[in-house]
């Protein structure tokens, strides 16, 4: 009973998220070769957490806030001591960086509430949730590695950022397909305009262009490619066995943890070969 609290503590307090966006985020500096920025994934750690819960979380704060549970309290908390961690963090980064996060920053919060005294958030417009979230992942995970390196082909940084979106976007459709019956039919997400099927195909398209996109690279390395190509089958799988009734960790868990797959398979390939 306490592991399993423990458990939907790391789940809920999007732990498991920020841990995935670094995996994604080490990943581009293996690609390019570049030495960790142990700063910046830091930077990048607190920064997912505080993101991710201020738009799941604030709605709810706001008008709830004295009938807030215990666990939303003690994520309340947590949040709290993350963004404080984050502030820290901010002053160890450059200016390409704090520029490129403050864009970045600006789509998350457009995409909790409302701008420019319209009524509408960016999540409300129809079909646009799954692009908004998949650009600001490919922005933190590759542009914030890259955003002051000059030594790498600028084509290449560009199709790395869409295979970023490309990847992310497909993990996103089992959440998307678990969710169709109980998202607002104004969001009209993928499954919702779609159905499953065919959401199913888009996202098999998508992995298939996920993967030929990396022989358009001018530098292409073995061990990478051949992890592109296994993250793809088993992206695959998770989209195959993606229904509304899933098995409770099945994406908040299992889909989540793809990043930190693809960085194992990664490593463990350019040991081998």
């Amino acid at each position: 009973m306490i592991i399993k609290k423990i458990f939907n503590f790391y789940i809920n307090s999007s732990l498991h998220v920020a841990f995935a966006v670094v995996a994604f985020t080490v990943i581009t500096y293996y690609n390019f070769r570049i030495p960790l920025d142990y700063d910046l994934l830091v930077f990048i750690f607190f920064g997912t957490i505080t993101g991710y819960n201020f738009i799941k979380y604030a709605p709810i704060a706001k008008f709830h806030h004295s009938s807030l549970s215990n666990n939303l309290k003690a994520i309340q908390i947590f949040s709290f001591v993350i963004f404080t961690g984050l502030i820290i963090t901010l002053f160890l980064q450059g200016a390409e960086v704090l520029f490129t996060s403050a864009i970045l920053g600006l789509f998350t919060l457009f995409y909790a509430f409302p701008f420019f005294g319209k009524q509408r958030k960016l999540r409300d417009v129809p079909g646009l949730k799954i692009f908004i979230i998949s650009f600001v992942v490919a922005g933190v995970t590759v542009l914030l590695p890259l955003v002051d390196k000059e030594n790498f082909p600028f084509r290449d940084h560009i199709i790395d950022f869409i295979q970023r979106c490309i990847i992310a976007m497909v993990l996103i459709l089992p959440f998307e397909i678990r969710d169709m019956e109980k998202d607002d039919t104004q969001l009209s997400t993928i499954p919702q305009k779609i159905g499953v099927a065919r959401t199913k195909l888009f996202g098999y398209i998508m992995i298939l262009a996920f993967i030929l996109m990396e022989f358009m690279k001018s530098n292409i390395h073995s061990p990478y490619l051949i992890s592109l190509f296994l993250l793809g089958i088993l992206s695959f799988i998770f989209l195959k066995r993606s229904s509304v009734e899933q098995e409770e960790y099945f994406a908040s868990f299992w889909v989540e943890a793809a990043p930190w797959f693809w960085l194992g398979i990664l490593w463990t390939l350019d040991y081998i070969i």
